[in-house]
């Protein structure tokens, strides 16, 4: 569930390994360029973490972010 905290929508997601994990953000990546907003992100081993904001509405949440935190749940 994506929460909104700092001026960013945060999720965290877990797989069965790096693999999954590696191919799940690969995926976030093609959505990402297509819709031409790019996430930050760790990815430690099986978890991946995504933070959006929009850098040129100052740095806060807006319609883009939601339209591409959607867009991510739609690939599980």
């Amino acid at each position: 569930m994506w929460q909104e905290k700092n001026n960013q929508l945060y999720r965290a997601f877990e797989f069965i390994d790096f693999k999954d994990a590696f191919g799940f953000m690969t995926k976030v990546a093609m959505v990402a360029e297509k819709m031409d907003h790019h996430p930050y992100w760790v990815n430690v081993y099986n978890k991946v973490e995504i933070y959006l904001n929009t850098h040129e509405a100052g740095s806060v949440v807006t319609e883009k972010d939601h339209k591409l935190a959607k867009a991510i749940d739609s690939l599980l």
